[in-house]
């Protein structure tokens, strides 16, 4: 998969393809059902599929301080969509002049005179161009203009608990979820459990000292990080040679037992005796345990964390696999 940043990166000679656009923060069920369309459209027409992206989030830019809590980083996104089969992943700055570039302009000079799109796969609520004004019928109808077809996909769908109701996957469901959470319900709207990246640091090796040393997770500025609580959850070492996952018991929260005022990421991989201070790794949230509670001493903090532990092996069975990394 080629990846670019911004239209510069156009090759000489590029021809009409097939596109589709979006934010596709954390690109769930809905988002990869219009993956799979515009894979499979730019595979009959033989022509590439390009996946046009925006980065930093348009909330940021079009309203400072209501960016969305990131559900993934650009780099997850990348590897996600190239799983998917998409052939180019563009990435486009998203600057208060492309924010105030109208929709009718915007169609013309990125996806006309710059993509050469032969299709167009959007969402069925997508929109587009200054204050949103443009949509699907919009893009419809300069499409008749400009020659190339539009596909307006429906939302997916699931029923909900009430009679009658039904939830649309989307990124602010799947948040909601997430912050409450509910990370069950957010994997089911991903196809995959909800994964948090970031550099393992020292932390106050207290998780050392009880018997359970922990790997204390430095998150990016804007990540969905789960409500407090512990977790069952699958830990990886990314840009390793061995990456398998290995079932971790993670705490998120203050630690209330013992005052802490700093909100942590903490792990504790099962089954390890070794180091991962420095490293890159992926935490993906399986199933919620319990909320973070406030214990009267540190024996019955580590009893609760024993069964934190053996409740985590039952649920993800890791069968002993031992990780090259730990720390405290």
């Amino acid at each position: 998969m080629q990846r670019w940043r911004g239209l510069e990166s156009l090759p000489g000679g590029w021809g009409r393809c097939v596109l589709t656009i979006g934010v596709f923060d954390g690109v769930h069920l809905g988002h990869q059902e219009l993956i799979h369309r515009a894979v499979s459209l730019a595979h009959d027409r033989g022509v590439p599929s390009v996946l046009l992206t925006f980065d930093p989030h348009p909330s940021e830019v079009v309203r400072p301080g209501s960016h969305p809590a990131q559900l993934t980083t650009l780099r997850r996104k990348a590897e996600l969509v190239e799983g998917l089969g998409i052939d180019v992943f563009c990435v486009l700055p998203f600057t208060p002049e492309l924010s105030k570039m109208p929709a009718d302009e915007f169609v013309h000079e990125v996806l006309v005179d710059k993509l050469h799109v032969a299709a167009v796969v959007v969402g069925e609520n997508f929109a587009f161009g200054h204050r949103a004004a443009g949509n699907v019928a919009l893009l419809t109808q300069l499409g008749h203009r400009f020659g190339y077809v539009t596909d307006g996909a429906k939302l997916i769908t699931v029923p909900n608990a009430k009679p009658g109701d039904e939830i649309t996957f989307s990124s602010t469901y799947i948040r909601a979820c997430i912050d409450a959470g509910d990370v069950s319900a957010a994997g089911a709207a991903l196809g995959r459990p909800h994964r948090l990246e970031g550099i393992v640091v020292r932390g106050d090796r207290r998780g050392r000292e009880l018997g359970f040393p922990t790997a204390n997770l430095s998150t990016p500025r804007y990540a969905a990080v789960p409500a407090d609580g512990v977790y069952a959850c699958r830990f990886s070492l990314l840009g390793a040679a061995d990456q398998a996952a290995r079932a971790a018991a993670v705490s998120v929260g203050t630690n209330p037992t013992f005052s802490g005022r700093e909100r942590r990421v903490e792990a504790f991989v099962l089954d390890v005796e070794a180091d991962f201070y420095g490293q890159r790794v992926g935490i993906d949230f399986v199933e919620r345990l319990r909320g973070m509670e406030r214990f009267d001493s540190s024996e019955a903090l580590v009893e609760q964390m024993h069964r934190d532990v053996a409740q985590t092996r039952a649920l993800l069975d890791p069968g002993g696999a031992t990780p090259k990394g730990r720390s405290g």
